[in-house]
């Protein structure tokens, strides 16, 4: 069975190189293009890892983010962070501080993020 990741992303071109690249090493994705469409999918189903945009319609990554690690069905899921801020010199702080496992700056490369997916599920 192929380990299921949930990517929440906003934009189509990232969504389609994080789909495109994980479906062709077998993991099944499971698309959202927003913090709520992705609690929805999260009530009926649980990814093995979450890619997760910072800045997102509605609700923000960040705050989806320390929704889900306080929550005790959904603290266990790795959560890796995409985001494109200007902010680098306190983004590691930013990332602790929302629970999250990783992050990845925008743009990226597709191995970095190969990379980071398989050091969380293989």
């Amino acid at each position: 069975m192929a380990r299921r990741i949930l990517v929440v992303d906003d934009e189509p071109d990232i969504m389609d190189v994080a789909t495109v690249r994980l479906k062709h090493l077998g993991y099944e994705i499971i698309p959202a293009v927003d913090a709520e469409e992705a609690l929805v999918i999260l009530q009926k189903d649980t990814p093995d890892l979450i890619l997760l945009d910072l800045l997102l319609p509605r609700m923000q990554g960040d705050e989806l983010c320390k929704k889900l690690k306080a929550d005790e069905q959904y603290k266990n899921i790795p959560v890796i962070l995409f985001t494109a801020s200007a902010v680098r010199a306190s983004l590691p702080d930013r990332v602790k501080e929302m629970g999250a496992d990783a992050c990845i700056m925008k743009p990226f490369e597709p191995e970095e993020l190969l990379e980071k997916v398989r050091r969380f599920i293989g």
